[in-house]
């Protein structure tokens, strides 16, 4: 079976989970869970092509301070010499800043994420992680990423993503991403690859409350750099989420 080690660009898609709203009152306490086809996290399987449930919890606090975690089921194989387990959940955890830059359509959002796999006992473990600064204006946003060293102590990490949303129709919406992937030396793919771009256009659905979703999301990577597998290949991802 393929490392985890190898395969995994970490996760965690806390940016699932709507960390930067800010409520109107003082204090606000929210939850989310989700059922998705394929957990992608920039572009690449948390759970061998596999369907994932997820959820997670949010509180946030006047004048636009937030905290929260979110968990995710993964599957990065087995061990096949039986030396220890990659783990079967992620745990994200994560605290920051949002707000308007002044009386303007201009916002920031600061932020800081753990991500932690229990269970996982392969030395290195892949617990890492990341500082966030994310700029915005209207409905588009512009962030940078960055980890001091990456999953499973693989090095420096830079990665820079951008995100268009738009709703029409009432009731739906279309989300454009974009994101690129540097990381500081070698030995995180099967290759010599040291970045890569992630790409996705999702659309969505509210019925009744619920958040119906379809995306197609994809790398620029090729099999040999994901161990000869389709991990990284372009997908139809699917899920149903519900915020409570």
């Amino acid at each position: 079976m393929l490392n985890k080690k190898l395969i995994s660009t970490a996760v965690g898609t806390a940016l699932l989970a709507g960390i930067g709203a800010t409520s109107v009152q003082a204090f606000d306490l929210s939850a989310n869970v989700a059922l998705v086809s394929d957990y992608r996290f920039r572009g690449i399987t948390q759970t061998g092509n596999d369907a994932a449930i997820q959820g997670g919890f949010d509180a946030s606090f006047e004048p636009g301070f937030y905290i929260g975690t979110w968990a995710s089921s993964v599957d990065f194989g087995d061990v096949t010499d039986g030396s220890g387990s990659y783990g079967t959940m992620e745990i994200d955890y994560y605290a920051g800043w949002s707000g308007p830059i002044g009386d303007t359509d201009f916002g920031i959002d600061v932020g800081y994420y753990y991500y932690q796999y229990p269970g996982d006992t392969i030395d290195p473990t892949g617990d890492y992680e990341e500082f966030n600064i994310t700029g915005s204006w209207k409905d588009l946003s512009v962030g940078v990423t960055y980890s001091d060293d990456f999953y499973a102590e693989t090095g420096k990490y830079w990665y820079y993503g951008a995100d268009y949303s738009l709703s029409f129709a009432e009731d739906f919406s279309l989300g454009f991403h974009a994101g690129y992937n540097d990381f500081d030396d070698e030995g995180f793919f099967a290759t010599d690859e040291t970045n890569y771009t992630d790409y996705s256009i999702t659309l969505g659905y509210t019925f009744k409350g619920v958040d119906l979703s379809v995306a197609w999301v994809g790398t620029d990577l090729d099999d040999e750099d994901c161990w000869d597998t389709n991990y990284c290949d372009d997908t139809a991802v699917f899920s149903i989420s519900k915020s409570l």
